[in-house]
């Protein structure tokens, strides 16, 4: 039987990988686990490393330098087509994606390519955030859903699963967000090249247990421009007289 591969990036997350593997092994005990660290300066890879003592199922992969979230999922990505499994499931370390759910999220893969854990479908919410971040989140997600024509309610949502075949059809290195945009553009890809069939369940989005958000000017002002490309990219397929343009 093929196994499930969770992927999990990290960077300065020591305290919180510590917390959340032993939640993921509890919920998906056949799992195998990839720890994706950004070279983090806190120890969090040393800490991986006595995780993978605990859990057989844990592996590290360091990278040199911190490059963004979207370079280490595209890397970590690749290297799991040459694996053999059934889907990857991508998730935070911070606690704010509870693996609660994710035998609900894999459920569902065998009869969707793209299963998302959702803040706004029925159901799904985020509680505590500030009014400025909600505000943000949300009009983005609608921002983002108008401009690449896809009816999925969270495109930002980075608690989803892949079906290994469709895994398989993505061109990763067409994605060109680093940050959280990076979670659009691979789900657009995913739809619209991969021919994957999309599916929301809700979730509870939780605060971050410990450290800081990794939001920043950049990160937003990537959030406006992807899906502005996504648009412009609809609409020179669409004309003839318009050159072809990448994400």
């Amino acid at each position: 039987m093929e196994s499930d591969l969770i992927i999990v990036p990290t960077y300065n997350e020591r305290n919180n990988i510590r917390a959340i593997v032993p939640e993921i092994v509890r919920n998906c005990p056949t799992a195998r686990i990839w720890v994706v660290d950004d070279n983090s300066p806190d120890g969090t890879a040393d800490e991986v490393r006595a995780l993978t003592k605990e859990f057989p199922q844990v592996s590290l992969i360091l990278r040199e330098k911190k490059e963004g979230l979207g370079r280490a999922y595209c890397d970590a990505l690749s290297r799991a087509k040459k694996e053999h499994i059934r889907a990857v499931v991508l998730m935070d370390a911070d606690g704010s994606h509870d693996p609660i759910y994710l035998p609900a999220i894999l459920d569902r893969i065998s009869s969707n390519g793209l299963v998302i854990g959702s803040r706004y479908v029925g159901g799904g919410a985020a509680p505590g955030w500030e009014t400025w971040r909600r505000a943000l989140s949300s009009g983005g997600n609608k921002y983002a859903q108008i401009l690449t024509g896809l009816s999925i309610s969270d495109l930002t949502a980075g608690f989803y699963a892949i079906r290994k075949d469709v895994l398989d059809k993505l061109d990763l290195s067409s994605i060109s967000a680093a940050g959280y945009a990076f979670q659009i553009q691979l789900k657009y890809l995913a739809v619209t090249e991969c021919g994957a069939k999309p599916t929301e369940i809700p979730i509870i989005f939780r605060k971050r247990r410990e450290g800081e958000s990794k939001l920043s000017r950049h990160i937003v002002f990537e959030g406006v421009v992807a899906p502005l490309r996504i648009f412009l990219k609809r609409i020179s397929r669409s004309s003839p007289f318009l050159p072809r343009l990448s994400l």
